[in-house]
C-alpha cells in the first residue's frame, strides 16, 4: 500500500524531470508498481498458506509503530516530503527484514523457514529500492542526514510501543 500510495501521489519523482528527457522518471513508476506487485503476490502466498492450515486473513488494526513514523513526514515540502515517505517505507521494510529472518531461525519444525527466507530476501530488496529512490530525489548527503534523524527519532517511537511481539499490526 506504500508503494501504491507514492505512485498515486508522486507517479513521477519530485525532481521535475520528464520521461522523454529523463530515464528516471521512467523508471520511477516501474520501480513502485514492481514493489506493489511483489507486495500483492506475498499477501496471495500467505493466504494460500493460511487456508491450507484452516486460518483466515483477520481485519487489520491500526499500527502506531508506522502511524508515529508517517507523523514525523514534513508534510507540504516538496522533495522534502517524499524523501521522508520513502525512508519511512524503508525503515517499515527494514523492519519487516528483522522480523522474517527472526521468524526463519525459529520455523525450520513449522516449515516456514523458507517461506520466510523468501520474503525476507524481497522485503530487504524493497528497502533497498525505497533507499535508491530517495537518493534520485535530493543529494545524497541530504538523504543520508534525514536517515540518520528518523533513526533517533525512530529508537524513540520505538521505546514508546507497548512491548511484545507482533508482526506488523495490532495488539502484542
Amino acid at each position: 500500500s506504500n508503494a501504491l500510495a507514492l505512485l498515486t501521489r508522486w507517479p513521477r519523482p519530485a525532481t521535475g524531470g520528464d520521461e522523454a528527457v529523463d530515464p528516471v522518471a521512467g523508471r520511477w513508476a516501474k520501480v513502485l508498481a514492481a514493489v506493489a506487485k511483489d507486495e500483492s503476490e506475498h499477501l496471495a502466498l500467505v493466504l494460500r498458506i493460511l487456508g491450507r492450515r484452516g486460518g483466515a486473513l483477520k481485519r487489520a488494526h491500526a499500527n502506531p509503530y508506522a502511524a508515529d513514523l508517517r507523523a514525523l513526514v514534513r508534510k507540504g515540502k516538496g522533495a522534502d516530503e517524499l524523501v521522508d515517505r520513502l525512508l519511512i517505507c524503508a525503515r517499515i521494510e527494514a523492519r519487516s527484514c528483522e522480523r522474517f529472518e527472526r521468524l526463519a531461525e525459529h520455523a525450520e519444525a513449522d516449515g516456514l523457514a523458507r517461506l520466510s527466507r523468501g520474503l525476507l530476501a524481497s522485503e530487504r530488496g524493497h528497502y533497498r529500492r525505497f533507499l535508491d529512490l530517495a537518493a534520485r530525489v535530493a543529494p545524497a548527503a541530504d538523504v543520508d542526514a534525514r536517515w540518520e534523524a528518523l533513526l533517533e527519532a525512530e529508537a524513540e517511537v520505538l521505546a514508546a510501543q507497548a512491548p511484545g511481539p507482533r508482526m506488523h499490526s495490532g495488539e502484542p
